[in-house]
């Protein structure tokens, strides 16, 4: 199928992209297409406007920023994966990036295009969303806000943006010397959407105690799914403990598949497995920083 007619515009600038944003409510923008063009085709989305921001090179830059590393909403997710930047701040994001699709997705797809497509079985709403990200958000009337990532998603493809809104920066707490990461997903194939998933971010007390647990899944709600395990905050990591909190915070999801409680059971396993690789890699870390 065709898509149904609409306006081309392709700003040179943000401040030029809001500008239209404002001017027309029914206005999408498009960055690398890889969702937008599928569902415009399939006519199950009809902008009067599509907003071309692939001009936007100053959104493609990726930096330190204090304790944060601050990713334009331009940033491919190739570019996620690979980027030696990101896999030595943020891990957890370049290593949930591999998972999408495949190569020519990933060199054509956006992490801001994903964000604001918020696609419960996506990655990278779920590893934003354990990792505590925060959105940098702008519009031409009522100015720059921050989003945060438990207020971005909101349903199934609905997120906290106003219509006139884009994500322009969004930045990511670095992982520290006490914390590992950990992100699993179950696929029929490599490169197919993900049956469940999930990622963590377990931080350890000086003493091998657990200080904070952030762990999420994907494919299991009408959003990725945050869990805060503050009932394991003061305890020792152990498998037991693992397989305990999984099937818990498994047994809270709502998948919208027709058999909810194979994916329930899928959620426990990657919950229960990524709480594991989370653990191996905060002591690993622990250790080296110790040596130092």
């Amino acid at each position: 199928m065709k898509p149904a007619e609409f306006a081309y515009h392709q700003p040179d600038s943000v401040a030029e992209a809001l500008a239209v944003l404002a001017h027309d409510p029914d206005a999408k923008l498009l960055a690398g297409g890889q969702s937008l063009m599928t569902l415009m085709n399939l006519r199950l989305a009809r902008p009067s406007t599509v907003v071309d921001i692939g001009r936007l090179t100053e959104l493609r830059r990726i930096f330190d920023d204090t304790d944060d590393l601050v990713l334009g909403a331009l940033v491919t997710h190739r570019t996620v994966e690979v980027d030696p930047l990101v896999i030595a701040r943020a891990p957890l994001l370049a290593y949930a990036a591999r998972y999408i699709g495949h190569v020519g997705i990933r060199n054509r797809g956006t992490i801001g295009g994903s964000i604001a497509h918020a696609d419960p079985a996506a990655e990278m709403p779920l590893a934003t969303l354990v990792l505590d990200a925060t959105f940098h958000v702008e519009s031409a009337t009522t100015g720059r806000r921050q989003v945060c990532a438990d207020e971005m998603f909101v349903s199934f493809y609905t997120n906290g943006l106003l219509p006139d809104e884009m994500i322009t920066w969004i930045s990511v707490p670095a992982i520290t010397p006490e914390q590992g990461w950990g992100f699993v997903e179950y696929a029929r194939q490599h490169g197919d959407y993900g049956l469940a998933g999930a990622g963590c971010v377990l931080t350890l007390t000086p003493d091998g105690r657990i200080a904070a647990l952030r762990a999420g899944v994907l494919s299991a709600a009408d959003r990725p799914l945050l869990f805060v395990g503050d009932e394991a905050v003061g305890r020792l990591p152990s498998e037991q403990l693992w397989r305990d909190l999984a099937h818990q915070w498994a047994s809270d999801t709502e998948p919208a598949a027709d058999d909810a409680d194979y994916v329930r059971r899928l959620c426990a396993a990657a919950l229960t497995e990524a709480l594991g690789d989370a653990q191996r890699r905060a002591d690993t870390r622990r250790g080296r920083h110790d040596d130092r």
